[in-house]
């Protein structure tokens, strides 16, 4: 039953944006509802101007409206009037393409990116019409799934989720619909049974949290012999072939424009990265197959502009005669292409030459931190000197504004490491501004240093808030009112939240719950972040979101996350926690294996991708190391 038409053409009028909610897009799928045997509801829980530009939701839509038996429609949380106009009239949330309700698709899949979709994600369940814990929902229901980056922590969100896809979702995603085709007419327990075989797929109602007397976690156990004491992430050996008919949105949105992934993973090994950690092994996508996806880009969208994505784009092994190519394949199609993530270390005069014969928006770095000592300490150990280098050759090419992005509140941070941000900025100002005058103009964000899991600094605390702040005064004291230096920090309450709920274990989902009662949604929007209300909410759990956040963790403490296997090893982590504290640097791996434990992992996918395909070297012996790791 599709929701009211007449209903919903009552109330667009008088909401912002309506063409959110309409669908009809250029290359969106409509399919015969009639004639699909399993019908799946992609959901980002964020507004449709934020879940349009999600790569992997769209290749997700790609790879399972190419099946013949199966069909994908998209879902976004509607903005504060909207959801209050659908709420008055008695609508549910729908999909854009038929505007089905969710409770007639057999399978509701969720994208969670980052932490601060948690409440957002309870609105699209409850908009919805589906209960919001997984153990109120039967078969009646749609399955209610989950992936993205914040699935590597699963345990905040166990109780709202049938299940989690860990890892990378582009076979799982088939095998999850055909096995869900198999068991619909099983209670939903047993249904959860079969699924719970698929690797990388983790249902927590199988899984117990045991804690001790203090509150810390002592282990997370499995509750059935069929489920797996340790949940392996899912990879693709080989990347698949990329989305080149994206759905084109009647509106605008955050990233309008065409995008390709060139690449997945990284292997420069960033200490505070969880990307760096959890997308290894590095795949890159060949030149031939990128030129040709930029070309069916543009024609099949009409889009102007294309991004070459990546975790660090500069990082692919062809990148020089890549960018070239599209020089000369697309010169006299007013298209612009960029590079999104930039390290300056692979930068190349070359490059910026290639890159200058398009629309110049500004360069973008990210040193993340002010001095080379604290550079090493991260593990991203690029000199001052050779930064101001790479200014000099992009100012000089054109561009009038480099952005610059750091954070505060590192590991074995100290004030003059915080001060040394200005510094910088003032210093790569003064570059700018020996080309352009006081046209010159540099972007400074600051950000604050969250502990994620599964990286070597998972063990670190955050700073208290009131640290948080008086570094932030710091920083705008040394910048003063310098004309030409625009400077952007966050909000410590939120960094405090998003540490939280990032390190948080099962007991936060309560919290969660009763955070979203109390009226939060779109936490990430700080216009709309309510931190007085997230307090209560952890106050009346018997919950400190501060001994979540910052209390530094011991070499024994066990994390909820630590059935969650990504390939990389917890005791290789520990290992380089250490080597961060006396300022040792780890090689780029693509150099020489340091056996964090991908290799062993996946070895099968890496056969089953075959020579060459994954930029990683075997380790001497043949191994990664991984035995001692684990």
């Amino acid at each position: 039953m599709v929701v009211d038409g007449l209903a919903l053409d009552r109330i667009l009028p008088g909401v912002q944006k309506p063409a959110r909610y309409t669908g009809g897009e250029y290359n969106s799928i409509v399919k015969d509802w009639n004639r699909i045997k399993v019908k799946m509801a992609l959901a980002f829980p964020d507004l449709y101007d934020l879940g349009m530009s999600n790569l992997g939701l769209a290749i997700l839509y790609d790879i399972v409206n190419r099946q013949d038996d199966a069909l994908a429609e998209r879902v976004y949380v509607p903005w504060h009037d909207m959801e209050a106009a659908m709420r008055g009239a008695g609508l549910p949330l729908y999909s854009l393409e038929t505007r089905h309700p969710l409770t007639d698709f057999d399978i509701v899949g969720i994208s969670l990116p980052y932490q601060q979709l948690y409440t957002n994600t309870l609105t699209l369940l409850d908009l919805g019409g589906l209960p919001l814990l997984s153990q109120d929902r039967d078969e009646r229901y749609p399955l209610v799934i989950a992936g993205g980056s914040a699935a590597f922590n699963p345990e905040p969100m166990a109780d709202f989720f049938d299940l989690f896809v860990i890892g990378e979702g582009e076979q799982a995603i088939l095998e999850i619909l055909a096995a869900y085709d198999r068991v619909r007419s099983f209670t939903r327990e047993t249904q959860l049974h079969h699924l719970a075989a698929i690797p990388g797929v983790y249902v927590p109602r199988f899984y117990r949290p045991v804690y001790a007397e203090d509150g810390c976690l002592l282990r997370t156990e499995p509750l059935t012999a069929k489920a797996s004491p340790v949940v392996v992430k899912r990879i693709a050996p080989v990347l698949p072939p990329p989305v080149t008919r994206f759905v084109v949105p009647f509106v605008d949105v955050v990233f309008n424009r065409g995008a390709v992934e060139i690449q997945r993973g990284c292997t420069r090994g960033c200490r505070f990265c969880q990307a760096g950690m959890i997308c290894r092994p590095v795949r890159q996508r060949p030149a031939t197959e990128i030129v040709a996806a930029v070309q069916d880009i543009a024609r099949n969208t009409g889009y102007q502009e294309i991004s070459l994505l990546s975790l660090s784009s500069t990082d692919h092994t062809q990148i020089e005669s890549l960018i070239r190519s599209l020089s000369e394949t697309t010169r006299g199609q007013h298209l612009s292409l960029s590079l999104p993530s930039s390290r300056v270390d692979s930068l190349s005069v070359e490059m910026v030459d290639m890159l200058t014969h398009g629309r110049r928006t500004g360069f973008t770095f990210a040193p993340e931190a002010g001095t080379d000592r604290l550079r090493d300490v991260i593990n991203k150990p690029i000199p001052t000197q050779h930064m101001l280098e790479v200014a000099d050759m992009v100012y000089s090419r054109g561009w009038r504004q480099i952005k610059l992005y750091f954070m505060i509140g590192q590991p074995t941070e100290t004030d003059d490491d915080v001060s040394a941000i200005a510094r910088v900025a003032k210093q790569v100002l003064e570059v700018g501004q020996r080309h352009h005058h006081r046209k010159a103009q540099v972007r400074v964000s600051v950000s604050t240093f969250v502990p994620q899991p599964h990286t070597p600094f998972q063990w670190a605390g955050m700073d208290e808030p009131h640290e948080i702040q008086r570094k932030q005064a710091l920083l705008k004291g040394e910048l003063g009112r310098a004309r030409g230096i625009i400077f952007n920090w966050n909000d410590s309450q939120e960094s405090l939240l998003e540490a939280a709920l990032a390190r948080g274990d099962r007991r936060v989902g309560p919290a969660i719950r009763r955070a979203w009662q109390k009226g939060c949604r779109f936490d990430a929007w700080h216009e709309h972040f309510r931190p007085d209300s997230w307090q209560q909410a952890f106050q009346e759990e018997g919950l400190d979101a501060q001994w979540y956040a910052t209390r530094l963790r011991t070499s024994d403490e066990a994390f909820p996350w630590d059935h969650i296997l990504t390939g990389v090893h917890k005791r290789w982590l520990w290992r380089d926690w250490q080597a961060a504290h006396q300022g040792e640097t780890r090689v780029d791996c693509r150099q020489l294996c340091l056996g964090c434990g991908i290799l062993t992992t996946f070895a099968q996918e890496r056969a089953q991708a075959g020579p060459g395909t994954w930029e990683c070297p075997p380790a001497e012996g043949g191994t990664d190391g991984a035995t001692e790791a684990g």
